[in-house]
């Protein structure tokens, strides 16, 4: 199986190995061709990334640090799809190894430069198409209400309104400090529904569906009330309404708004310059030293 990842006017071709994770990469053939919006690590790493529209468990279990670069993996927990681009610093996952790129190593490291330096101030966006050798499986319908496929689809089709207005707030402490508190908030419902995913076989339904509304309960009113993000939150609260609905199957549910929040906080990190953030504390560390 055999993909093209296209950025502007570049190309790499990414050779998968379907005998070593043939599940994940049928789930990644039904979502292609797809658009793509590329980030870069705010915390570790070598690599560019972007959100896999799909929730899979790991295949294979390889330790992320054996990756090399070149290297293509999906990291479930991160909801990512990754490219490796030079040797990845210290860092603990169990990711699933893909493929990796046929050749133009110099050109992705440069594209990874770009991004880890541009990123927040400009858009790096893409698209991943398949070539050969891709036999996607007849698509399974939804378990969950149509409102939700809706919710999901406007949330990957496009940011919400809300965040564009609040990068132009020039409040005080704005527009960073609700932004990346907004960040936050969504990224931590989306680990946490990771967490409630992961217990689904040995944990009660009914108490897997109270720590998911809970949690989105608590984003929702911190993305509501103080972050003023009314649009972001009104998704949210949609989902904690959905955790409150018997008729509605615990698993799908949980996969589909893993998601949904895995998609705001990607809209919201697209919108931090986090390399200019890491300098500008370095050196307000360094003075003050």
């Amino acid at each position: 199986m055999k993909l093209d990842l296209i950025v502007g006017d570049e190309r790499w071709r990414i050779a998968c190995d379907t005998a070593r994770a043939p599940r994940t990469l049928a789930t990644l053939a039904a979502s292609l061709p797809t658009a793509l919006q590329l980030h870069t690590p705010k915390i570790a790493g070598q690599h560019i990334y972007w959100h896999a529209p799909f929730v899979e468990d790991a295949e294979g279990g390889v330790d992320v640090m054996e990756a090399q670069p070149g290297a293509f993996l999906y990291w479930p927990a991160r909801q990512f799809l990754e490219l490796i681009f030079a040797p990845l610093q210290a860092e603990t996952a169990q990711v699933t190894l893909l493929g990796r790129i046929e050749g133009g190593l110099p050109e992705l490291q440069a594209l990874g430069l770009r991004l880890r330096e541009q990123h927040g101030r400009r858009l790096f966006a893409g698209n991943l198409v398949p070539v050969e050798g891709v036999q996607a499986p007849e698509p399974r319908p939804s378990q969950v209400p149509a409102e939700l496929l809706v919710l999901r689809q406007e949330l990957w089709s496009a940011a919400p309104a809300d965040i564009e207005a609040l990068l132009a707030s020039r409040a005080t402490m704005h527009p960073a400090g609700p932004l990346f508190l907004a960040e936050s908030e969504a990224r931590i419902l989306h680990e946490l529904l990771w967490w409630v995913r992961g217990g689904l076989a040995t944990e009660e339904p009914r108490i897997s569906r109270r720590i998911a509304a809970v949690a989105s309960n608590k984003a929702a009113t911190r993305l509501r009330d103080f972050c003023h993000l009314g649009e972001s939150a009104a998704a949210i609260f949609a989902l904690e309404a959905a955790f409150g609905r018997d008729d509605v199957p615990l698993a799908a549910l949980v996969d589909e708004a893993i998601l949904c929040a895995g998609r705001l906080a990607a809209w919201l990190d697209l919108r931090i310059p986090w390399s200019a953030v890491n300098a500008a504390t370095r050196s307000a560390l360094d003075e003050a030293a």
